[in-house]
This record gives C-alpha cells, structure tokens and sequence, in this order.
C-alpha cells in the first residue's frame, strides 16, 4: 500500500485537522498537476470535498472554544464568547 492510499484508508472523521489539511493540499496538488487517471481524479475529488468538510467543522469547533477577555468599568475581568465579524 502507498503513501497516499494509507492516507486515504483512515476515515476522515478520525483524522486531526492538521492531517486533513495536509490531506487536502496534497489532493488539490494532484489534481492540478492533471496527471491522474479520470476515475483517480474523481475519487480524490470525493476524498478533498469530505477533508474540506471536515477542516470546516473542527475549525468551528476550535472557534467555539474560543473567548475573549473582556474588563468592565469597575474593573472586573471576565470572559465572554468570542464573535466574528462576518
């Protein structure tokens, strides 16, 4: 078994978004390069849509996690949920 089919053998729910990411670059290289076979292209296709989902929901998960520090008037520290500005 290669490199890249062990990668992909490990379900994408399993992986850390540091792996997925890799993953995905790795794909999206492959499929830029044009050298793969149509039904390769289409399976790394497949694989790169469900790592990109899977990046997006831990990324939210972290953002989540996420808060900021905010001081009032009379000086009393707290936390409150951190907010985008979309």
């Amino acid at each position: 078994m290669t490199e890249a089919s062990a990668a992909q053998a490990t379900p994408v729910e399993q992986l850390s978004f540091e792996a997925g990411l890799a993953e995905l670059e790795k794909i999206v290289r492959d499929l830029e390069s044009g050298n793969a076979p149509l039904e390769d292209s289409i399976s790394a296709y497949e694989r790169g849509m469900a790592l990109k989902k899977h990046c997006e929901k831990k990324l939210g998960e972290a953002q989540a996690k996420i808060e900021k520090i905010t001081i009032s008037e009379d000086g009393t520290v707290k936390t409150a949920p951190f907010e985008t500005q979309e």
